[in-house]
């Protein structure tokens, strides 16, 4: 799983309309009319760090529902809205997103150093190396600030990426 994905910080009207979306098509045509509103405010773009990110979060694995609560939930965790092969739509909601927030803040480099050295990733598309590493330590910092403003905001998360 290479692709780009994207966390989007939800307001309350937002993340009440993805919820009540009936099928597929109708959580593509919401999260494409967040993404064409790009608030830069309320994003972030893990690029294609997020594969190593939810595995070092969790157990290794690139699953739904692996891990332990709260990290499990800041990639790949919460409800899954959109059951199609082609896309991935996590819903995080605000009680959660602050648990995730507090969970993340005293984690850094040389933590996500140890569990890139400490588990094994299955099936994963990175090298594992010094500079895949560092590439995705480079999002930390960023991953830890969205979460913060979004708990401070009340806000829900959904997590976006299509394959």
């Amino acid at each position: 799983m290479a692709a780009r994905a994207v966390l989007f910080a939800l307001d309350a009207q937002d993340a009440e309309r993805i919820l009540a979306c009936p099928g597929d098509d109708e959580v593509i045509e919401l999260v494409e009319e967040v993404e064409d509103r790009w608030d830069m405010d309320h994003l972030f773009e893990l690029d294609k760090s997020w594969d190593a990110l939810h595995r070092c979060f969790t157990d290794g694995d690139l699953a739904f529902e692996n891990g332990e609560y709260p990290l499990s939930h800041v990639i790949l965790g919460g409800v899954p809205l959109h059951e199609g092969d082609d896309y991935i739509v996590c819903y995080v909601a605000p009680d959660q997103v602050r648990e995730v927030a507090a969970a993340l803040e005293p984690l850094g480099n040389q933590w996500l150093s140890n569990r890139f050295a400490t588990l094994t990733f299955e099936a994963y598309q990175g090298t594992g190396d010094a500079e895949d590493i560092a590439y995705t330590q480079a999002f930390l910092p960023g991953l830890k600030n969205f979460y913060h403003t979004a708990a401070q905001n009340g806000r829900a998360v959904i997590f976006t990426v299509d394959q």
